[in-house]
C-alpha cells in the first residue's frame, strides 16, 4: 500500500524546491548583474543564456518518461540537482574566464546553462510527479502553495545572503559563494529525500516486462508521448499552460519601463512596484491554498474554477493597465499592479494544483511524461514571453506616438491572451477517472 504524504513530507519536498530555486536565482540574477556591470558585457548575453536554459527544458517529457520506467522518483531529483549544481559552478567559472578569454568563456557558459536547464527539468519534473502521486486531492492546492512559497523563500534568502557575502566583489568571492550555495543545496536535498519514498515496512516493487502492467510501463519514449498527446484532456491542458504562462510572463520586462515612462517613477520606485506585484502574487497563492483547499473536498472542478477566475481577473487587471496608459498618473497604478499580482498568483497556483491532479489521470505509468509535457510548455512560454512583450512594445512605440497608448496596447493584447486562457480552461472536462479514483481510494486509509 502506497502511503500519501503528510505535511512533514510536503515540507521536506518544499525544501528541495527551495534549494533548486537558490541555485537558479544565483544564476539568473547575480551572474546577469556581474556580466553586465562588472564585466561590461552586452545585456543580450545573459538574456540569451537564460533563454537557453528555458529552451533546454523541452527535454522535460523525456526525463519524465525516464522516471516512469522505474519505481522511484528520488534518484531523478537527486541526479537533476547534481547536474544543476555542476552546471552552476561551470557557468560561474566561465563568467570569470570571460575577462581574459571571452570566446572560451561564452562557450563554457553555454554548456553550463544547458546543464542548468537539464538539471532543473529533471529535478523539477520528478518532484512534481512525486507530489502529484502521493498528496491527497484535498491538499494539493495547499501543498502546491507550500512548495512554491518555500521556493520563493529560497530566492529571497539566497539573493539577500549572497548579496552581502559578495561585497566587496571579487571573482574569488563569487566562486566561493556559488560553490557554497550548490553544496548546501545538495546536502539539503539528500537529507530531505532520505527514505521519503520508502518505509521499512513497504514491499519492494519490481517491474516485470512480461506482465501487462510492466509492458505498459516499459515502452519507447515516442510511443509514450504519442499516447499522452492522444489524451484530449492532457492535450488541452498543455495548450492552456502555454497560452496562460505566455500571458503571465509577457508583462515582466515592460511593467517597470511603463511605470517610468508614463507615471514618472524613478528606478527605485519602479523596483518597489515589482515588490507590490510580488506581494499580490503571495496573497493570491495563499487565498487559493486556504479557501481552495477548504472547498476542494469532493469537488473535482474547484481548482478549475480558480484557474478560470484567476485568468479572468488577470485579464481585467491588464485591461486596467491599458486604461492607465491612456489616463496617466491619476490612475491608481500600485493598487492595479497589486490586484494583477493577486490574480496571477491565484491562477498560477491553481494551475499547478490542477497539474498535480491531472498527472495521475489517463493511462497508467505516464505521469512523468504528462508532467514533463506541461513543464516544457511552461518553460517555452516563459522563454518567449519576455521576448513577445518587449518586441510588441517596440513595435507599438514605432506605430504609435504616445508612449502610454503604446504600452496600453501591449497590455490589452496580454489581456486578450488571458481571456483565451480562461476559455481554454473552462472547456476542459475535469473529474476523477476510474484509475485516479482507485488510486486515491487505496491511498486514503493510511493518510495521516
Amino acid at each position: 500500500m502506497i502511503k500519501t504524504f503528510g505535511w512533514a513530507e510536503i515540507i521536506r519536498l518544499g525544501s528541495v524546491q527551495a534549494s533548486l530555486g537558490a541555485i537558479v536565482v544565483l544564476m539568473t540574477s547575480t551572474l546577469n548583474r556581474i556580466m553586465v556591470v562588472e564585466l561590461a558585457l552586452p545585456a543580450l548575453l545573459p538574456g540569451a543564456l537564460v533563454a537557453l536554459h528555458y529552451l533546454v527544458q523541452v527535454s522535460r517529457p523525456r526525463m519524465g518518461h525516464g522516471s516512469d520506467q522505474g519505481t522511484r522518483r528520488t534518484p531523478w531529483i537527486i541526479g537533476g540537482m547534481a547536474v544543476l549544481a555542476i552546471g552552476a559552478i561551470l557557468a560561474t567559472l566561465a563568467t570569470l574566464l570571460m575577462t581574459d578569454s571571452p570566446v572560451l568563456g561564452v562557450l563554457l557558459s553555454v554548456i553550463g546553462f544547458i546543464m542548468i536547464g537539464l538539471g532543473v527539468g529533471a529535478a523539477g519534473t520528478s518532484l512534481l510527479v512525486l507530489l502529484a502521486m502521493r498528496v491527497a486531492a484535498e491538499r494539493r492546492a495547499a501543498a502546491a502553495t507550500t512548495v512554491w512559497l518555500m521556493m520563493i523563500v529560497g530566492f529571497a534568502v539566497t539573493a539577500g545572503t549572497a548579496g552581502q557575502l559578495l561585497d566587496p566583489y571579487t571573482p574569488t568571492r563569487l566562486l566561493g559563494v556559488t560553490i557554497s550555495v550548490c553544496a548546501l543545496a545538495l546536502v539539503v536535498t539528500l537529507i530531505a529525500l532520505f527514505r521519503v519514498e520508502y518505509d521499512p515496512g513497504d514491499e519492494e516493487i519490481v517491474i516485470d516486462p512480461n506482465t501487462e502492467q510492466g509492458a505498459a510501463r516499459i515502452v519507447p519514449f515516442r510511443v509514450a508521448l504519442a499516447e499522452v498527446w492522444q489524451e484530449s484532456l492532457a492535450r488541452q491542458f498543455t495548450i492552456f499552460i502555454f497560452v496562460s504562462m505566455l500571458a503571465y510572463s509577457a508583462q515582466d520586462l515592460i511593467l517597470e519601463p511603463f511605470a517610468g515612462s508614463v507615471f514618472g517613477y524613478t528606478p527605485g520606485e519602479s523596483t518597489s512596484l515589482s515588490g507590490v506585484q510580488h506581494g499580490g502574487v503571495l496573497v493570491g497563492m495563499l487565498l487559493v491554498a486556504l479557501v481552495g483547499s477548504r472547498f476542494a473536498r469532493g469537488r473535482a472542478g474547484s481548482l478549475k474554477l480558480w484557474c478560470v477566475g484567476g485568468c479572468i481577473a488577470s485579464a481585467a487587471a491588464l485591461a486596467g493597465l491599458a486604461i492607465a496608459g491612456h489616463v496617466g498618473p491619476p490612475w491608481p497604478l500600485k493598487a492595479n499592479v497589486f490586484l494583477m499580482g493577486a490574480a496571477n498568483g491565484a491562477f498560477s497556483i491553481a494551475a499547478i494544483g490542477q497539474m498535480m491532479r491531472l498527472a495521475t489521470e489517463g493511462r497508467v505509468a505516464r505521469e512523468g511524461v504528462r508532467m514533463g509535457l506541461w513543464g516544457a510548455a511552461q518553460a517555452i512560454a516563459f522563454g518567449f514571453g519576455g521576448l513577445l512583450g518587449t518586441a510588441a512594445s517596440d513595435l507599438a512605440h514605432w506605430l504609435i506616438a504616445s508612449s502610454g497608448v503604446a504600452y496600453g496596447s501591449v497590455f490589452a493584447l496580454e489581456a486578450v491572451l488571458f481571456v483565451a486562457s480562461a476559455l481554454l480552461a473552462s472547456r476542459m472536462s475535469i473529474g476523477n477517472t476510474p484509475t485516479q479514483a482507485a488510486r486515491e481510494h487505496s491511498a486514503q486509509p493510511s493518510f495521516s
